[in-house]
């Protein structure tokens, strides 16, 4: 009897018979040996064999993983830029749009006046910030200066009873390791001009980009998917508009929370008399995008500032208020708010925002919690599961191949519903959808792009 043929890993094929296994005893094979009949993958146990191809593919995926954060690491200043440029983006979209359509101002205008407000209002805030830092700064130094004073005073006729000249010597000995570590320090303002001159380069990478973001968003983002092979443009393109809506969602949500935040703060330390009340509310609000750990640290600024100037019974009353508003963002805002706009649990919100700081500092605790949103909105449409199913699929684009971007017609066929009402935030970085105020637009009639 000939020995039935084998299909995919040795097993028998459709109507033949199976080969039962060899019978073997105790003894038949010496130590080591493989069964007659067998390969040498058959001698290993299915459990082991799963578990070796299951680790070199998760060893795979980590080194690829840690090529792609060095690569972003090294160009971090570009990156961090064109991130910012996209969180604006989403912000000024619905002021762009507004201008566009309702008070008919060209594309090119809307957009850069839309960039240019946004520089008004930022620099409204550093000035305001600015003065309130330069007519109390002065103030709080003489404060701070009486409390070491009296600090000394408490070391000297407390309970510690060290003298004079023990104090002396303790003052004398910072004195000398600030003059040892003179060149460290001149190192250290080396390093602040270079980050310096980065935030420079990198606010004009993010104003340039804003700007033609609103400007051409939707060709840039055609172009990006046209890379793709054809047969999966139209599902990236599907769940790259999810993703913006999710991140559309969470930079106004944030910024709803930050505002509520350091106006708590703020009027917090105005009435209890606090010096430098504005400027630590607007570091409540930049320190408010960082989920759960920003408010919480740019609060104990506004304590120890308050301990400094007030005393500690003040202390005690502004540790009070930042411990209310934390409360009522914990309890009411973000959960309701963030957490619709988001989809995470507060868990993982808390563990991607550490990993992110251990893994970037500060940057990657800005941007860890939006990236994990977008990447879960992403992913779950990918799968199967579409959180935004009121989005549809009509919004489509006849993509044409990469490197045909000089034309800008082409970008769509026929009328974009989706943009057309300018409702849509997902149609792309413009959320606008299609070209004008809802008029239709004529393109490639192919998905190769031929007219």
């Amino acid at each position: 009897m000939s020995t039935p043929r084998r299909g995919w890993r040795g097993r028998p094929r459709p109507g033949e018979p199976a080969t039962p296994a060899p019978v073997l005893h105790e003894g038949d094979l010496a130590s080591g040996d493989t069964p007659p009949g067998w390969t040498a993958e058959q001698s290993v146990a299915p459990s082991v064999r799963a578990a070796a191809a299951w680790s070199w593919r998760f060893l795979l995926i980590a080194a690829a993983t840690a090529a792609g954060l060095w690569v972003v690491g090294f160009f971090k200043v570009i990156v961090v830029s064109v991130a910012i440029a996209l969180l604006l983006t989403v912000l000024l979209a619905p002021v762009a749009r507004f201008l566009h359509a309702r008070l008919r101002f060209p594309r090119g205008l809307a957009s850069i006046t839309s960039v240019l407000l946004l520089l008004a209002v930022v620099s409204g805030l550093v000035v305001l910030a600015g003065r309130s830092i330069a007519s109390g700064f002065g103030d709080l130094y003489d404060q701070a200066s009486a409390g070491v004073d009296e600090a000394l005073a408490w070391l000297s006729d407390g309970p510690l009873g060290l003298s004079t000249d023990q104090l002396d010597d303790l003052v004398q000995q910072g004195r000398d390791q600030i003059s040892e570590n003179a060149s460290s320090l001149v190192s250290g303002a080396l390093t602040v001009t270079t980050t310096v001159g980065h935030v420079a380069a990198g606010a004009l990478i993010t104003l340039f980009c804003t700007f033609f973001f609103l400007l051409d968003g939707r060709t840039i983002w055609t172009w990006l998917v046209g890379l793709l092979p054809i047969s999966v443009r139209e599902r990236v393109h599907q769940a790259g508009r999810r993703g913006i809506v999710t991140l559309s969602g969470y930079t106004r949500t944030q910024i709803l929370v930050a505002f509520v935040d350091a106006t708590g703060i703020g009027l917090g330390a105005a009435i209890l008399g606090v010096p430098l009340a504005v400027p630590l509310a607007t570091l409540v609000f930049v320190g408010s995008f960082i989920p759960i750990v920003g408010a919480i640290a740019t609060g104990s600024v506004a304590v120890l500032v308050a301990l400094v100037a007030q005393g500690p019974v003040v202390a005690l009353l502004m540790l009070g208020v930042v411990l209310l508003v934390q409360q009522i963002e914990g309890h009411v805002l973000q959960p309701f708010l963030m957490g619709h706009a988001v989809s995470l649990h507060p868990v993982a919100v808390l563990l991607v925002v550490a990993a992110g700081s251990l893994a970037a500092g500060i940057v990657g605790a800005l941007f860890a919690v939006p990236i994990a949103a977008v990447l879960n909105t992403v992913v779950l449409y990918l799968h199967g599961h579409d959180k935004f199913p009121e989005l549809g699929t009509d919004d489509h684009v006849t993509l044409r191949p990469p490197g045909v971007y000089g034309r800008r017609r082409g970008i769509g066929r026929g009328r974009v519903r989706a943009g057309a009402g300018g409702s849509d935030p997902a149609a792309g970085l413009e959320p606008g959808g299609a070209r004008g105020a809802g008029g239709a637009r004529r393109g490639p009639d192919g998905p190769t792009g031929r007219s």
